[in-house]
């Protein structure tokens, strides 16, 4: 028990130290958004492209990912409908809201708790593979729809792995991997040391944007304590309940619940600034998800150890 829980202390403790570290306005008005841009473009593919040179694409496609799918589709589904029925929102909005719910942070939470709790980041890249490829063009059709606009989506959808390095870095780990392709030392090494830097800053980062001011929800409390409960409790729950139902135990278990009880993606809000006019609700999701999967993810670990 203590091992895997154990693991979340360097976590916890680098996120506090990045919330600190913009508290004090240590690194300045750019502070964050550099060292962002450092994780992002360089540090985390780093990690991800080294980490699947030695791993076995044939582990990416398993039933804890089955598990992890399912649920992330019924949950989206129970988002669209809250957002539509209960909220009245319009199709953008509840595609957006539905996402706030089911759209987990695989990369600057994701992997460092892959890497640091569960020892293999293999589940992490299944899913960073699986978000922006099937979830990701979803979401970007209903909103592109619901707007009235057109062209636009299929464009951001083919240049995606392009544009986006972190999968463009996993992409070609497992490609590497599956050709049996083995780099030099003299390219490697450089590599695994520019990696070594992608979990800590990440979470430096990560602790720095809980620092965020924000204005208030129109819509109050209601709207955003549904998508965080949602990420928080449902997502997690479903995962575990298919997991039972196509018997997977054990660390694939573990891992998939895991994934699922992650906090909202900052992809969701950098998604809802660009196409809707207000985008508190994401913003607040991912805010307050963030802070409180400290807790949620601990006790995922403790129960399912």
């Amino acid at each position: 028990m203590s091992g895997v829980v154990g693991g979340f202390a360097p976590i916890w403790v680098l996120t506090a130290i990045g919330f600190l570290t913009a508290r004090t306005n240590v690194l300045g008005e750019r502070g964050e958004a550099v060292l962002g841009r450092f994780a992002f473009h360089l540090a985390m593919p780093a990690v991800l492209f080294t980490a699947q040179l030695s791993g076995d694409p044939a582990k990416l496609a398993n039933r804890g990912l089955l598990a992890f799918v399912i649920s992330t589709f019924v949950v989206g589904a129970v988002g669209v409908v809250v957002q539509w029925k209960v909220f009245r929102r319009s199709l953008p909005d509840q595609a957006l809201g539905a996402m706030s719910g089911a759209y987990v942070n695989s990369g600057n939470l994701g992997i460092p708790v892959a890497v640091g709790v569960l020892g293999d980041s293999s589940f992490m890249v299944a899913v960073l593979l699986f978000q922006p490829v099937v979830v990701m063009p979803l979401v970007l059709a209903a909103v592109e729809v619901g707007s009235g606009r057109k062209g636009s989506a299929l464009r951001t959808l083919a240049l995606l792995p392009v544009r986006n390095p972190i999968i463009l870095a996993s992409l070609l780990g497992v490609a590497c991997s599956a050709l049996g392709v083995r780099l030099p030392r003299l390219v490697l090494e450089p590599l695994e040391a520019l990696g070594a830097a992608g979990v800590p800053t990440a979470l430096v980062v990560l602790g720095m944007s809980l620092n965020a001011r924000r204005s208030p929800n129109p819509g109050g409390r209601a709207e955003p304590g549904v998508a965080v409960a949602s990420k928080l409790l449902l997502h997690p729950l479903v995962t575990f309940l298919a997991c039972v139902a196509l018997d997977v135990t054990g660390p694939l278990r573990l891992a998939a619940v895991l994934c699922a009880a992650l906090p909202t993606a900052q992809n969701v809000y950098v998604l809802a600034r660009q196409y809707r006019p207000d985008a508190r609700l994401p913003r607040d999701a991912v805010l307050v998800s963030t802070a409180l999967s400290m807790v949620t993810l601990s006790v995922v670990a403790l129960l399912l150890q």
